[in-house]
């Protein structure tokens, strides 16, 4: 069974990283969103709201599995048994800093593969930072 993680911060999980997971179901029997949680990172959403609103936005996707996790990301991939990491780029800079994270997985784990996968021209623009600022001044 081909299993792929999709791990990111996801505060919050927006339009552009779910049109990324949507246009990657066909390629995989699972796929494990894997809410990742850094203490170094101050996030507006709990671990357990992101999970939940993103259950809420997959649920009519019964491949996919949504969990929260610490730790290093290759460590979860053997845990999920996922051959596979999904990464979302929007920018060259993006590109970059994918290129070097794939870099440090593979140096632990040559056989865990990672995909970049180019944003759609409509998600190009959308950050979760931006996704944050919205939030925060719809408060206002």
């Amino acid at each position: 069974m081909a299993t792929a993680l999709f791990p990111g911060s996801f505060d919050p999980f927006t339009q552009g990283h779910e049109a990324v997971l949507r246009r990657v179901l066909p390629l995989f029997d699972r796929i494990v969103v894997a809410v990742g949680q850094n203490s170094e990172k101050h996030c507006m959403f709990s671990p357990e709201e992101r999970v939940a609103r993103i259950q809420t936005m997959l649920a009519d996707c019964p491949t996919v599995e949504v969990l929260s996790y610490s730790g290093m990301t290759v460590d979860l991939c053997h845990k999920v048994g996922a051959q596979c990491i999904i990464r979302g780029i929007r920018t060259a800079q993006d590109f970059e800093y994918e290129q070097l994270v794939a870099s440090v997985n593979r140096a632990q784990d040559p056989a865990i593969e990672t995909l970049l996968v180019m944003a759609d021209a409509e998600h190009r623009d959308i950050s979760s930072t931006l996704e944050r600022e919205k939030i925060t001044h719809a408060a206002d």
